[in-house]
């Protein structure tokens, strides 16, 4: 068995299939660390990660573990990660969830299509006037995203390399706490409190505009919480589409019996965008969970405060659910993946992510049928809840 060291070190995306399919074997409850009496678990097989993320014997609410010595209230930042939606339990969770909802059911979403239609062209536009090596990264599979929900929510689109670096350092905050989490945060945090007086100011058709009347009628919505909701949204709004364009082109570019076939036959196109979800899926781990009373699962005694984490990138290779689970095949017939979670936390922008997708995947190949790796070598960013690549170099003409 390799060492626990593993999943935390900068090579880790590398070679994480084959851990996760040596963990599946062998040790599929996996005790990843301890510190003190708490153990860190991770869950490895399919079945097992859905009964986990269904399940109320582990829970969100990490305070209920937390022993409190003082009673001074916690400042904005510690605020805002504890009133994350993702990060609470129903009721706070329900309650939540239905402020937000409308705005992403898949009706409204396909409203959206003729403008996510419009943004890629111009970006592809501006792709095609560029020589050599094209970043599809930097230059398509990020701003596309970030620049749809930036409009869904009211942010000026030109804002959104600053969202990328907050986002960013947040996100890397899991690994490390680097030391411009908290000036990144702040700042982060600051510039809502602007936009947010702009728009009482100026209501708009908008998310935020929205958002801000729940909170002054007091009853649906506190201000930590409107910051919280503003935060997830910017950074879940556009970080697992970007990889999940980026990781789906790294796929068919691996595979390019597949990339020809897609090219053929661009009705596939649904379904490479499930099997790329799955095959290399966006968010390889789901937020932490924390066990509320001792508990036996799958033979293991999980401690009641141990936190436990589901591996969604193992559970989508478990060869016993997935006939061929190392293959990347786009017209796989049944694909019941769980890329974007599973239970009352499943991934709230789930149409979106479908919707853009699709139309990145379509736009770029027939706008480039040529298209082809520059570099055989893509970097896979070093962020422990995701997957997602750092670079994607192409080729066009």
């Amino acid at each position: 068995m390799e060492t626990t060291e593993t999943v935390y070190h900068s090579n880790f995306k590398v070679g994480a299939y084959p851990f996760y399919k040596q963990l599946r074997s062998l040790e599929p409850i996996f005790p990843m660390s301890q510190t003190g009496e708490q153990t860190s678990w991770i869950v490895t097989k399919y079945d097992h990660v859905k009964e986990l993320l269904k399940s109320k014997s582990f829970i969100k609410d990490q305070s209920k573990f937390m022993e409190h010595s003082s009673s001074e209230e916690p400042d904005l930042i510690t605020s805002v990660f504890q009133n994350m939606m993702l990060d609470v339990d129903p009721p706070d969770h329900t309650r939540l969830r239905k402020l937000v909802q409308p705005y992403f059911n898949p009706k409204k979403i396909k409203e959206l299509e003729p403008r996510i239609s419009e943004i890629a062209d111009q970006l592809l536009a501006d792709m095609s006037r560029k020589e050599g090596a094209i970043d599809l990264i930097e230059d398509f599979a990020f701003p596309l995203p970030i620049i749809v929900i930036s409009e869904l929510l009211g942010v000026p689109a030109e804002d959104r390399n600053k969202f990328r670096k907050w986002s960013h350092t947040i996100l890397s905050a899991a690994d490390n706490l680097e030391a411009d989490f908290i000036q990144d945060t702040e700042d982060f945090l600051n510039y809502l409190k602007q936009l947010f007086d702009e728009r009482k100011l100026n209501p708009q058709d908008d998310l935020i505009s929205s958002l801000l009347q729940a909170e002054e009628e007091g009853d649906q919505l506190n201000r930590e919480e409107l910051y919280s909701m503003i935060v997830l949204l910017i950074i879940a709004g556009h970080e697992t589409t970007v990889n999940l364009i980026g990781n789906t082109m790294l796929a068919l570019f691996e595979n390019p019996e597949q990339l020809e076939k897609l090219q053929a036959d661009l009705t596939f196109t649904d379904a490479a965008i499930e099997e790329g979800l799955r095959y290399y899926s966006p968010v390889d781990f789901s937020t932490a969970r924390w066990a509320e009373a001792d508990v036996d699962f799958h033979g293991r005694t999980i401690r009641r405060g141990d936190l436990v984490l589901a591996s969604l990138s193992s559970a989508n290779r478990d060869e016993d659910k997935f006939e061929n689970a190392e293959t990347f095949d786009i017209t796989r017939s049944q694909n019941p993946h769980i890329a974007f979670g599973y239970g009352i936390h499943f991934c709230l922008g789930a149409p979106l992510a479908r919707l853009e997708g699709n139309v990145a995947i379509k736009k770029l190949l027939t706008t480039f049928p040529d298209i082809r790796l520059y570099d055989s070598h893509p970097r896979w960013q070093h962020v422990f809840l995701l997957r997602g690549l750092s670079e994607l170099k192409v080729a066009v003409g």
